[in-house]
């Protein structure tokens, strides 16, 4: 049990974001964090536990074992999962908990989260990671929404965060990142293809010349390795938050065909990496 002095922080999903977190959380002497991830169930010698014991974070075997002692509970796994997270956490989760969706999901799916989590008391904060979180760490920017998202932002910034409260509504955070994404995103796919094509023909130079002409300010070799690198690295993460930004446009009777084909080359993108 956790003593009066340490603050004890779960994490379910402990995959790059929850790692690069809780490494930086417990540059704090008073913090403890547990973490459970479905990949570690069952496994007694795989990668996530070792990550874990070097960070030292105790690495335990259910959802249940994660939330019960701890004042805040943050749900980093994928976008796909989010909504089912929120809702088995429920079932254990107390009154007062605060419990940070940090998941690149849709408006409506994190409404529909927050009214899971909010039905058993616990407190749900929307939020929404505007950045990779490699580099910044902690600090990387945080857009919250919900009724208690000032509340968490005082509290977690106080532990280095950098959370901003934009809504005391849920699904306006979540907005703003992924109408942000479906740009990104969409830069990222149309760099990875333009320049496979320019490759196979051997016309790169030529073609990044007319676009140097057109955009001066822009480095178009250095975006297209940055972005190709994003695509191999991130591919399969990205495509499902696209797929999220296509249902929040279908739910704004929008045409989400876009969103969708940004979705898919992003997963293609990652295959390759993955077949190399």
């Amino acid at each position: 049990m956790a003593s009066l002095n340490t603050l004890q922080i779960a994490f379910i999903g402990f995959g790059e974001v929850g790692q690069t977190f809780a490494r930086d959380l417990l540059q704090d002497r008073s913090i403890k964090i547990v973490a459970y991830d479905i990949k570690q169930s069952g496994c007694h010698d795989c990668p996530i536990q070792a990550r874990a014991t070097a960070l030292g974070v105790a690495l335990v075997t259910s959802a249940r074992e994660a939330v019960q002692e701890a004042a805040i509970v943050i749900s980093a796994v994928t976008a796909s999962q989010a909504e089912a997270v929120a809702a088995d956490a429920a079932r254990f989760l107390k009154p007062g908990q605060l419990f940070l969706d940090v998941n690149s999901a849709a408006p409506a799916t994190k409404q529909r989260a927050a009214a899971s989590v909010e039905a058993c008391g616990a407190h749900y904060i929307e939020c929404a990671v505007m950045a990779p979180v490699m580099k910044p760490g902690l600090a990387v920017q945080i857009l919250a929404g919900g009724p208690f998202a000032e509340e968490a932002s005082r509290r977690m910034n106080a532990l280095g965060m950098n959370i901003t409260a934009v809504s005391r509504e849920f699904g306006r955070a979540s907005a703003m990142k992924l109408c942000r994404s479906i740009m990104i995103k969409g830069l990222e796919a149309l760099m990875v293809d333009c320049t496979q094509a320019c490759e196979r023909w051997e016309v790169k130079d030529p073609v990044f010349a007319s676009l140097t002409a057109t955009f001066p300010s822009i480095d178009w070799l250095k975006l297209s390795e940055d972005m190709r690198e994003r695509v191999a690295t991130h591919g399969v993460r990205r495509s499902a938050e696209m797929f999220e930004a296509g249902e929040m446009l279908a739910a704004l009777d929008m045409r989400p065909d876009l969103a969708n084909a940004v979705a898919a080359a992003q997963l293609r993108g990652a295959r390759k990496k993955e077949m190399t």
